[in-house]
């Protein structure tokens, strides 16, 4: 059974587009959080996934949106939770608001949580991966870093797909990953998208300017 990954697209609907059209045939498509923040488009990134019916969780930028709470980020990250408030029709807002902070699927052979399994918002970076993650799920999927990796021990795998929407590991292309669960095994993809018109289309609506310009660096 393979099923691919995706998480942190932060409204970016060009590099879910771009993700969603490389993709390989998968069994099942999971998300590990923060579908809006930062990007001009959270809408529309809310629309792709719930039409797919995504098994999705609930990210921190999802929750302060949801919950009218970005007090606590930078002004880039509050920034786009404000615009996404703004943006989001009720229904849309609702939907987040029911997202879970942690899920099981496929008979709970996966597990999805946005940070850390004793913590959704704790940053868990891939040198912090070991099987003691990992309850009896085969498949532990984070996000929140924003830096794509895995590991596969004897008692299954944990991953995070990196981020569609903003990369922060030097690599600009948008990230995600394909699991088999049969053959335990892991393909971290990357596809380019068109970053330029990101950049445009924040300046247009009046988001930080860095919120575009950094994804030219992956940062």
């Amino acid at each position: 059974m393979r099923v691919g990954l995706i998480s942190d697209v932060h409204a970016n609907r060009v590099a879910l587009s771009a993700v969603l059209e490389d993709m390989p045939p998968v069994d099942h498509l999971f998300c590990a959080g923060d579908v809006v923040g930062y990007n001009p488009w959270p809408a529309e990134c809310v629309e792709a996934v719930r039409e797919r019916a995504v098994p999705t969780v609930m990210g921190n930028h999802d929750r302060a949106v949801a919950e009218d709470a970005a007090f606590r980020f930078n002004a880039m990250a509050k920034a786009g939770v404000e615009y996404a408030s703004q943006e989001l029709s009720e229904d849309q807002s609702e939907w987040l608001a029911r997202l879970p902070e942690e899920r099981t699927e496929l008979e709970d052979r996966v597990k999805l949580i946005h940070g850390h399994p004793d913590d959704p918002d704790r940053y868990t970076y891939p040198e912090e991966f070991g099987p003691d993650l990992l309850e009896e799920e085969d498949l532990l999927v984070l996000g929140h870093t924003h830096i794509q990796g895995h590991a596969v021990y004897e008692e299954g795998i944990v991953c995070n797909p990196g981020s569609v929407g903003q990369p922060r590991d030097g690599d600009p292309r948008a990230a995600y990953a394909v699991v088999d669960l049969e053959e335990r095994s892991v393909e971290e993809r990357r596809v380019a998208y068109d970053i330029d018109r990101v950049i445009e289309a924040v300046a247009g609506v009046g988001l930080p300017e860095r919120i575009g310009s950094r994804l030219r660096e992956g940062r």
